[in-house]
């Protein structure tokens, strides 16, 4: 029988990318704390013995105004999520960005493509918006495959400077030059 959608196409291969739906946030809540759980750059729990601080960021995130449901999306394998990604709204100076992350994946799924096929779809869902650019911290080897370049290499400062070449840009089809210092939302400076 010849598939007749990109959704059956997806399902066919075993994985479905799809915006998050409200009954997706405690499985991203169980995601995003089992991906960050005993990893050293994690950051810390905001409550002792509670889960990984990027559980919390993810609440604060989602009672933001730079929550952007659009670029909220999880993975789906058999009917669960297995990984999430979200952009927000950041700035360069007064223009608007995105800021990614948290990217989180079962740990017993990393290393299979589950966030590489994540990166792509939040990628381009970020462009197909007219975005302009997309910024994040992250292992440089690993983000350089989606077209992150250090941040300083395009005039945009990190908004610490001792994140040096692991702040990183990505910049879409409507980047126009912008330069200047790069904000995330609100939340992430309540970690």
């Amino acid at each position: 029988m010849p598939l007749t959608n990109g959704m059956e196409q997806h399902q066919a291969a075993g994985m479905l990318i799809r915006r998050e739906g409200p009954g997706d946030v405690a499985a991203i809540r169980s995601v995003t704390a089992a991906a960050f759980r005993d990893v050293p750059h994690s950051a810390p729990p905001v409550e002792p013995g509670g889960d990984p601080g990027e559980v919390t960021l993810l609440s604060r995130l989602r009672a933001d105004a730079a929550w952007i449901p659009a670029l909220s999306l999880v993975a789906i394998e058999n009917g669960l999520v297995v990984g999430h990604v979200v952009c927000t709204r950041a700035r360069t100076d007064d223009r608007p960005a995105l800021g990614l992350g948290p990217l989180s994946v079962l740990p017993e799924r990393q290393r299979t493509g589950v966030g590489s096929a994540l990166m792509h779809a939040v990628l381009g869902a970020a462009d197909a918006l007219d975005e302009p650019l997309v910024g994040l911290v992250g292992e440089p080897a690993y983000y350089q495959r989606f077209g992150f370049v250090p941040a300083r290499t395009t005039g945009i400062t990190a908004p610490d400077p001792s994140w040096g070449d692991y702040f990183q840009v990505r910049c879409l089809t409507r980047y126009a030059g912008q330069t200047g210092r790069f904000r995330y939302a609100a939340p992430f400076d309540t970690l």
